[in-house]
């Protein structure tokens, strides 16, 4: 069952015409060209630190590909501080963490949001063992068994510089997007966030000026 959004953030779904929306589609544009070579199903978007805008930048990402007629699983792998089921007015009883944890399947999991085209697996309950989970291989299975069943999957993770769990899910994804808060992020983090994501090897696919 479909829910409503009473969400502001979600502009490119409140107001799809709103220059902001625009900006979200050329974002998306950019990362279909990035790598013409190599199609870019599984994208991660990040930041160095928290509050800079990271879920609701993917929110309208995701709302984005939809709108274009793309099939997206968004996942909120945020498995210490989630907000993506409150953002699309849905639930988070179960989600990642208990997928992860083997008490729930994919379908079990994943609930519709209001935005047709578009679904999203919460982060489900706050687990003892959030780095344990996305360092296991259901979480590379997940991803697996997603790019079959979807278009696009984009997945929100916790800032960079917190906690492991980014620089981790960076490694199993095709690129990286790393948000960025204009007058609040320090250059040295973003350097030092982007200095752990090229120790293992992470595709950056760019910098999101928020």
């Amino acid at each position: 069952m479909r829910r409503s959004i009473n969400n502001h953030n979600l502009i490119v779904s409140a107001n799809p015409k709103s220059p902001i929306s625009e900006i979200y589609r050329l974002l998306r544009t950019k990362i279909q060209f990035f790598y013409k070579e190599q199609e870019l199903k599984t994208v991660m978007v990040t930041s160095s630190q928290p509050g800079e805008g990271k879920s609701t930048a993917i929110g309208n990402l995701a709302v984005a590909y939809a709108q274009e007629g793309k099939s997206v699983l968004l996942i909120d792998a945020d498995l210490r501080k989630p907000s993506l089921h409150r953002m699309f007015s849905l639930l988070n009883s179960q989600g990642l963490s208990t997928l992860l944890a083997g008490e729930t399947n994919l379908q079990e999991s994943v609930q519709e949001t209001a935005v047709e085209r578009l679904s999203l697996l919460p982060s489900g309950p706050v687990p003892a063992n959030p780095s344990e989970l996305i360092d296991s291989p259901a979480m590379r299975e997940l991803l697996e068994l997603s790019k079959l069943q979807y278009d696009v999957i984009l997945i929100d993770t916790p800032s960079v510089l917190s906690v492991s769990d980014s620089v981790i899910v960076s490694a199993l994804c095709d690129g990286v997007i790393m948000v960025a808060a204009v007058g609040k992020v320090k250059k040295d983090h973003l350097r030092k966030a982007k200095e752990q994501l090229d120790h293992v090897n992470a595709r950056m696919l760019g910098i999101v000026l928020n």
